[in-house]
């Protein structure tokens, strides 16, 4: 299985999901490599960046459960790594 290096973004509009999307990141936590968040305080939105490494599958099972949640917008790029190049 080749491993893909990326980032997600997630766009929260309903912090009443910050369980839910916990639940989520801590399930894929082998996959993240670093998570930074900017919470937005004087506006309607939080901001989550992620930079992950996994294969395609679990990386698009991330954005995609994320995504399905209520006030979540969540988008992810990937890339191909190639060792030795």
């Amino acid at each position: 299985m080749e491993k893909r290096i990326g980032t997600v973004t997630l766009l929260i509009t309903d912090r009443m999901r910050s369980k839910e999307i916990n639940e989520i990141l801590s399930e894929y936590g082998d996959v993240i490599l670093c998570r930074q968040g900017l919470p937005f305080h004087d506006r309607p939105v939080a901001v989550i960046s992620l930079i992950v490494e996994g294969s395609v599958n679990q990386i698009n099972s991330l954005c995609g459960k994320l995504g399905r949640l209520e006030g979540v917008q969540a988008k992810a790029v990937v890339v191909s790594i190639n060792k030795g190049e």
